[in-house]
């Protein structure tokens, strides 16, 4: 799971770990960010971290917001499902 390692122990169910990865990595593609250890994604994941502790669970809407916090009102389009 790409977020595991930015969980810092923190405990989470399962499920809601599977949903804070996916949302992690649609965020992290939508700012066209690479999947590693630099401080702009650990930004990203501890954004969507936060969001999910504060009750939301769908992965939409952590993507969403998570978005929103780096100021992007929506995912972009991937060129590539044009």
């Amino acid at each position: 799971m790409p977020i595991r390692p930015f969980l810092a122990g923190q405990a989470f169910e399962p499920e809601l770990i599977e949903r804070m990865s996916a949302a992690f990595v649609s965020a992290c593609e939508a700012l066209r960010l690479e999947l590693r250890d630099d401080p702009a994604t650990r930004l990203v994941a501890r954004t969507v971290i936060d969001l999910a502790e504060r009750g939301l669970r769908d992965i939409e809407t952590l993507v969403d917001m998570t978005l929103r916090e780096f100021g992007m009102e929506k995912r972009q389009p991937s060129p590539c499902s044009e």
